[in-house]
């Protein structure tokens, strides 16, 4: 069973509480990111305007284009000499927003501390691309990692991850290539924060109005702009909760427990356990959704269990 004692309110620190306060408060008193258009709030992101504060770029990033579906997929690299193995990176932002470039610092981390050739996606977005755009482009860049790997960076060693929507993304990912191409190929998968149900989990439901960075009227939003004209939000390709889950590799989930995507993790981690698969679930109190953009003594707990679930595999 969880450790209830992990969602008893004095199991969240000061720090986390007085953090949480101070995202509800600053985004109270902006408008609602869901008035205006996607590619307004896109640029205000850019500018540290959004809910999460900028991160530096790296100095040893670059990237480059690989042919997709329908045109260029942009891949940032950002890579060690001589890796021990290789993260194929989704990048979050409820598939409407947020870009490769916004997370450099933990992409850093993991290629300093886990020896990791880090490959990060530019997918196309949401509305205007909508699904299967996003996932079609994650495919096509876990295919060309897998056939490139050995001859580019020396290994074969490879792990896929990604936050929030990087995190569904990166789950419809592993079972594309199971179902469409016989490949099972990673040696682990980091879920931090995923919406696995597009149909929406009973925490997001009942989440409200709240703005601790997402409320309920935003991930109903962002679930819209993915799934456009797509009626079935039960199709596996869709909300990877509902999918046949045998055979895949070990994964680390990761949620805060005031995160309202708290369900679609709680849910996806018992139903990879009961496929048979290695499943580790670390539940961090009081944590906001994806709480590790901000510094704090938590997120450098969260981000040192994701260290550790790496190298030990």
């Amino acid at each position: 069973m969880i450790d209830p004692a992990l969602f008893d309110p004095s199991a969240i620190s000061d720090e986390i509480r007085a953090q949480n306060a101070e995202i509800v408060a600053k985004l109270a008193a902006l408008p609602d990111p869901m008035s205006v258009p996607p590619a307004l709030v896109r640029e205000r992101r850019r500018q540290g305007l959004g809910p999460f504060p900028l991160m530096p770029l790296s100095s040893k990033a670059s990237t480059i284009s690989i042919d997709g579906p329908a045109g260029p997929v942009p891949l940032r690299i950002i890579a060690p000499e001589n890796p021990r193995g290789v993260y194929l990176h989704i990048h979050g932002g409820g598939w409407t927003w947020g870009t490769a470039d916004e997370q450099d610092p933990w992409l850093d981390r993991l290629a300093d501390r886990c020896g990791l050739a880090v490959v990060s996606v530019e997918y196309r977005l949401a509305p205007e691309n909508p699904y299967p755009a996003p996932v079609d482009d994650c495919e096509a860049a876990a295919l060309w990692v897998i056939r490139e790997m050995e001859s580019r960076f020396g290994t074969s060693r490879l792990f896929i991850g990604g936050e929030s929507a990087g995190a569904h993304l990166s789950a419809l990912t592993i079972l594309r290539l199971r179902d469409r191409h016989g490949l099972n190929p990673f040696r682990g998968a980091n879920l931090f924060a995923g919406c696995y149900d597009l149909n929406l989990t009973p925490s997001v439901r009942n989440w409200g109005g709240e703005r601790l960075i997402l409320n309920t009227g935003d991930v109903t939003a962002m679930a819209n702009n993915l799934c456009g004209s797509h009626a079935d939000r039960r199709s596996p390709d869709v909300s990877p909760l509902y999918a046949d889950l045998k055979g895949l590799p070990p994964a680390l989930f990761s949620i805060g427990t005031r995160d309202l995507l708290l369900d679609d993790t709680l849910f996806m981690a018992s139903r990879w356990a009961t496929a048979g698969n290695r499943t580790d679930l670390a539940v961090w109190p009081g944590g906001c959704h994806v709480f590790i953009r901000f510094d704090s003594a938590l997120s450098e707990q969260a981000l040192s269990r994701i260290d550790g679930f790496i190298e030990r595999l």
